[in-house]
């Protein structure tokens, strides 16, 4: 599952530079995990920091594996 999470130029900077450096910010990824609960998926793995938006305003994109065969939430 795609997840895109909005942000400032600044920040989408900063998370780009951890992530080549071979790191992660940890409360990106959780935002992503949350967001994958919210949207009434389960989580099969880690958030995977895929990049950033050109656009305005600025998104990180995660990749999130979801199991399939669970039924969505309803909220």
């Amino acid at each position: 599952m795609r997840i895109q999470l909005d942000s400032d130029r600044q920040a989408a900077r900063r998370i780009m530079n951890l992530h080549l450096a071979g790191r992660s910010d940890r409360a990106s990824v959780d935002a992503a995990r949350e967001a994958v609960w919210r949207h009434g998926r389960t989580p099969a793995g880690e958030p995977v920091f895929v990049g950033v938006t050109n656009g305005e305003p600025v998104r990180l994109l995660y990749d999130v594996e979801v199991y399939l065969e669970a039924e969505p939430r309803r909220i």
